[in-house]
């Protein structure tokens, strides 16, 4: 009797969908990629052929040139080597999904990073029911537990009123965690212009092109101090200390990232206000996720897989660990 899932073999460079004769979210080049979405960690350039959502690849038409790119709607089903596969919303960042897998009877579905927070750039996650689930553990200890976007936003709000002839500035990585960033602050009713570092305007400008709304930002670069006085400024995280920001009017240094729960990174970075805000599932959204997906097995692919493995096996859910490489956390 067949194993269950045998047909999909994960190797340190990406998961092989055998009878497809197709990898997922490969670290080298491949013949035929599927790609979760556009972090580089899972988007790499090269592929002879990539299927992934339109929004994926422009973004990694944007970073790596242009594409062998074939568009996969949320929901539409393509058939390759007798493999049923659908792209399904992961919530993680503009245009990521989830790959679900149907072949001999079984249900796989490799979520590649997801959260279950609301964010207003990208579409929900979507729960699909499966005999295994692939998933991410970036945040799988109980000690993180994520708290309420809503409230880390007025944190900056408040910061910044607080020190009119300051700037708060605030480090978010260039692909997700920017634009969301200026899409929370829109939907708590921040209407002032949000200066930018020149390496976030490309990957703004391309959320802006597939309708996610970031009202006006304007460029950072150049800017006379004290037009920067009460103003959020956003950079990449590198540009916190460095001789760009000397350029600014004695700024708050921010730092929005999931990370920012662990004291000890945010006194690495010399950050002065840390904003607990995370584009992957904290611990409680990992488990409930599982719990509500109910899946026969749970892998696990990269982040802190033990504790989620042990969880799994405590609940009589078959779980493991795969060895892939090159999957990193800092894009949080």
């Amino acid at each position: 009797m067949a194993k269950l899932g045998d047909w999909i073999d994960p190797q340190p460079h990406g998961i092989h969908v055998k009878p497809a004769d197709a990898w997922i979210d490969p670290s080298c080049p491949s013949p035929r990629a599927l790609v979760t979405h556009g972090h580089a960690d899972h988007a790499r350039g090269g592929h002879d052929a990539v299927w992934a959502t339109a929004e994926t690849l422009a973004i990694m038409e944007a970073r790596y040139g242009p594409q062998a790119g074939h568009p996969v709607g949320y929901g539409e089903t393509l058939r390759l080597g007798g493999v049923d596969i659908r792209f399904v919303p992961a919530g993680h960042v503009l245009g990521s999904a989830q790959i679900v897998l149907e072949h001999r009877g079984e249900t796989i579905v490799v979520s590649g990073d997801y959260k279950r927070r609301p964010d207003p750039t990208c579409a929900p996650f979507e729960p699909v029911p499966c005999d295994i689930f692939v998933t991410e553990a970036t945040f799988g200890l109980p000690v993180f537990r994520h708290p309420e976007t809503g409230d880390e936003i007025d944190k900056l709000t408040a910061a910044l009123h607080a020190n009119p002839d300051r700037c708060v500035l605030v480090g978010a990585y260039a692909l997700g965690k920017a634009q969301r960033v200026i899409a929370e602050l829109r939907a708590r009713g921040f209407d002032d212009p949000i200066y930018i570092h020149g390496a976030l305007q490309r990957l703004c400008d391309l959320y802006v092109a597939h309708g996610v709304d970031l009202g006006e930002l304007r460029p950072a670069t150049g800017v006379p101090k004290a037009e920067l006085k009460g103003r959020i400024v956003l950079a990449p995280p590198g540009a916190l200390n460095d001789r760009w920001s000397r350029r600014l009017p004695d700024p708050i240094t921010a730092m929005a990232s999931g990370w920012m729960r662990v004291r000890q990174r945010a006194v690495q970075r010399n950050v002065e206000l840390p904003l607990i805000l995370s584009d992957h599932a904290d611990w409680d959204e990992l488990t409930d996720t599982l719990t509500e997906i109910a899946p026969k097995e749970v892998w696990v692919t990269h982040g802190r897989e033990e504790a989620l493995v042990h969880w799994c096996m405590t609940r009589q859910i078959k779980a493991r660990a795969l060895a892939l490489i090159g999957y990193e956390d800092e894009d949080d």
